[in-house]
């Protein structure tokens, strides 16, 4: 049983999903509409009121988790997040409050876990198609055959900043409505050529916005009924006649979802005009149910995350085999370290792209290679995941000054020896003759090494001089012995 939250910029979601028969089915949900948009300020800065409530949400999230027994919980957090400025000083207090690491993920990994979810849910494997889902801070447009993304974007538009820039007063006009579809049109016209080279057999809105809109045109029969431009038209004429946000009393949406609805309108239409989608159908699937279909592959030892550190070897002309072996020894030698986490994937991961920055410079590799580690699209990654791979990448040689705060975190630390060793071993063609070195971290590094090892590879010794000044620099006694 799995748990997925979603800190969205509108509402904070829960979903507790089990699967079986090849289905993921919900056994619990929870919502709480929190508006977490709607306390940046003009400098997007998160107010004091907006981090209280979020954190008060997370605290009646946990109470909720502590209520099963769970195999795997994630936590992501979206578009407000990634551009509150003190978004730092939150996390720490939502970590403590709901008890699991909270993952801000980037706009296009927001795509991908979109898409995940509703692949899983239409049963379709060979449709192209076309998602489209419009939250609260940001919009993700995704395009995909079956199982395969093609093309995924995350365009800086959402509800609340249409509502807040064209309506926050509540009334609507046709001017104003006009100029918040035309200023949406203006988001995706750039790669709206992009996606119609892609083609879709249908198309599909995936956000509770989507479905919102669905539902009113649906049970008051505006229109035909159905997500057309025609009928979405048509709603647009119902909201001018009524004039104003607070006389719109139809059934299919709650009052205080109406303003949230307007603004996704404007977005809806600028999106569907721009890239010419005639028709979309609302699936309720997205985000969560992606999330939970993600932890669940990794239940499984299928990892995406792993796909996506191959096809970024291939894409720097990394050399496996190279990669494999040091990605081998890392993983013998710091098993030798015996550290509370017996199975650091990011301690390999990194060791499989420690030469990335090769293809840019050979005597700086590790500094390129550092940068394209935390900025590359990597599916699957957080931005902490690749912040941490990335510093394991500066780290691989050199001083240990620009990676000093990561070592005061143990198992970080022995990752950091590990991989620095890997290199030096890997170098000096030793990885096959390691079996009887002994290895151990504490307060300080102690090595020991078959004198028989040196003898067949003299240029360790110099290797291994230049690791015991590093360390002995940042505080870390480093001492080799032959035996």
């Amino acid at each position: 049983m799995f748990a997925a939250v979603d800190l969205g910029s509108n509402s904070f979601r829960l979903h507790i999903g089990e699967p079986a028969g090849g289905r993921m089915h919900i056994v619990r949900t929870a919502r709480d509409p929190i508006r977490l948009a709607a306390g940046l300020d003009g400098d997007n800065m998160l107010t004091e009121a907006a981090m209280r409530s979020a954190v008060r949400s997370l605290a009646g999230f946990r109470a909720i988790l502590d209520e099963y027994t769970l195999d795997a919980v994630r936590v992501v957090a979206t578009n407000t997040l990634r551009v509150a400025r003190n978004a730092d000083l939150l996390l720490p207090q939502l970590e403590q409050a709901i008890g699991h690491p909270v993952e801000v993920i980037s706009g296009e990994e927001e795509g991908r876990l979109i898409y995940m979810g509703v692949a899983r849910a239409i049963d379709k494997p060979d449709e192209r198609r076309l998602v489209i889902d419009i939250g609260g801070g940001s919009t993700e447009v995704i395009a995909a055959i079956g199982p395969e993304i093609t093309l995924v974007e995350s365009f800086g538009i959402g509800t609340h900043p249409q509502t807040a820039a064209f309506f926050a007063d509540g009334r609507i006009t046709a001017q104003r409505f006009d100029a918040a579809v035309l200023a949406a049109r203006a988001r995706f016209e750039d790669a709206a050529d992009l996606y119609k080279a892609q083609g879709w057999d249908a198309a599909y809105g995936s956000s509770g916005t989507m479905r919102a809109i669905a539902e009113v045109l649906a049970r008051n029969g505006i229109g035909d009924g159905s997500m057309s431009q025609a009928s979405l038209q048509a709603l647009r004429e119902v909201l001018l006649a009524l004039g104003h946000v607070d006389a719109f009393d139809m059934p299919g949406i709650k009052r205080e979802r109406v303003p949230v609805m307007v603004g996704g309108l404007t977005v809806l239409i600028g999106v569907m005009q721009e890239l010419g989608v005639a028709q979309l159908m609302a699936v309720n699937a997205g985000l969560r149910l992606g999330v939970l279909s993600d932890l669940e592959l990794r239940a499984s030892q299928r990892d995406r995350r792993d796909a996506a550190i191959r096809a970024c070897m291939r894409r720097f002309g990394v050399d496996s085999q190279r990669a494999l072996r040091t990605a081998h020894i890392a993983s013998t030698l710091y098993e030798k370290l015996e550290p509370a986490d017996a199975r650091p994937h990011y301690l390999c991961w990194s060791a499989m792209l420690h030469e990335t920055g090769l293809l840019v410079s050979m005597t700086g590799a590790h500094k390129h290679g550092a940068y394209i580690v935390e900025h590359a699209d990597l599916p699957g990654f957080t931005t902490r995941e690749q912040r941490l791979m990335s510093s394991l990448v500066l780290g691989q040689k050199g001083n240990l000054r620009k990676i000093r705060e990561l070592l005061a975190e143990q198992d970080v630390a022995k990752a950091a020896l590990a991989l620095r060793l890997a290199v030096v071993f890997m170098h000096a063609r030793a990885d096959g003759d390691i079996g009887g070195l002994k290895a151990r971290m504490k307060s300080r590094i102690e090595l020991e090494l078959p004198a028989a090892l040196l003898d067949k590879h003299p240029t360790l010794g110099p290797w291994l001089e230049k690791e015991e000044g590093a360390w002995n620099e940042v505080g870390i006694p480093f001492q080799a012995r032959v035996v």
